[in-house]
């Protein structure tokens, strides 16, 4: 009889290693795995962007557009320094800001500036007065003329301001001060647009002013014997002669003036016509309207002397002689 051998089996500690389940379900990924050291994304390496090329419809490379260059030459013999004829302004070419300022006042100075609603709102408030109406002019346009104090405020004085700025580039002639203004007006000439029915076109302006006293201009045959005097020698002409006493204000023009202070009661420190305007008689219009209204109930006449220029240019002198036939005086 055969004995039985019985096999001991033995366990060890070691948990025995489970095989994949045959299962559907088995296979199923756990979501619960912790990564490994070094698996972030912290550690991967960037990504390269893709360099994506324009091609243009018949599948060639557009290339990329180049800035148009431009060849400066220096020139020292050239000035970039240019003088307008139409408005006579200086200006420096190439400036961007002296070339929009240069076109700014060359329109104006040719065409004038606009009056139109905002300014009729205020008109009343600031005491504008409407001197004559229906002015008739040589080209056979009507306009009227109106007044008011030239240290206004509100959009009318912004206006006047404007429009005495452009009249001193024009002239060449330093701001009027703020005590000037306290004492003058402002007349206006003002002709319908020919675009808004509703606007108006300044086409004229004269600023009368209080003054004191003021000068004789010579005449003619006195400016023609300072002239010769001034080429003689002090020998063949006495000093007692009273050409040796007149005062030149404008050579370039033969404008001599006699330097006895004499009563003026109105000064005309500016006066301005549009060049699209002129040779129409606003300007005269102007002066005529000044001399009759600046005193209240007193009308003034420049051929006895009441009304004077102050350093009239050469249009402004010849202005200056038909108006008041050599009775206008010269102050300063």
């Amino acid at each position: 009889m055969q004995s039985m051998i019985k096999v001991k089996r033995t366990y060890s500690s070691r948990s025995r290693l489970s095989l994949p389940s045959s299962s559907p379900s088995s296979s199923l990924p756990s979501t619960t795995k912790r990564k490994r050291f070094g698996e972030g994304a912290e550690n991967e390496p960037p990504t390269k962007k893709r360099i994506t090329t324009k091609t243009s419809p018949s599948g060639r490379l557009a290339k990329p557009k180049q800035s148009i260059l431009r060849q400066l030459h220096f020139s020292i013999e050239t000035s970039v320094l240019r003088t307008c004829i139409i408005c006579g302004l200086s200006y420096t070419r190439g400036a961007p800001d002296d070339e929009s300022l240069h076109r700014a006042h060359c329109l104006r100075v040719q065409r004038g500036m606009e009056w139109g609603r905002e300014e009729e709102r205020e008109a009343e408030k600031v005491g504008v007065e409407e001197i004559q109406s229906a002015v008739k002019l040589k080209d056979g346009k009507k306009g009227r003329i109106i007044c008011f104090k030239a240290n206004v405020g509100g959009r009318i004085g912004s206006k006047l301001a404007i429009l005495l700025e452009t009249i001193n580039l024009a002239l060449s002639s330093p701001p009027l001060s703020t005590d000037i203004l306290q004492s003058s007006k402002a007349y206006l000439y003002l002709i319908p647009s020919l675009t808004n029915v509703h606007r108006e076109k300044i086409v004229g302006c004269v600023i009368a002013q209080r003054i004191s006293t003021a000068m004789t201009v010579a005449t003619p045959p006195e400016t023609l014997l300072k002239r010769d005097s001034n080429q003689a020698t002090d020998c063949d002409s006495p000093p007692s002669s009273p050409t040796h006493r007149l005062v030149a204000v404008d050579t370039t023009s033969g404008l001599f003036c006699h330097p006895e202070a004499l009563p003026t009661p109105l000064g005309i420190p500016r006066l301005f016509v549009p060049s699209a305007h002129r040779r129409q008689g606003i300007a005269s219009r102007l002066l005529s309207a000044a001399a009759a209204t600046f005193i209240h109930g007193c009308p003034l006449n420049p051929v006895n002397g009441d009304v004077a220029f102050t350093q009239p240019t050469e249009g402004g002198h010849a202005v200056m002689q038909n108006w008041g036939r050599g009775g206008v005086r010269i102050y300063e």
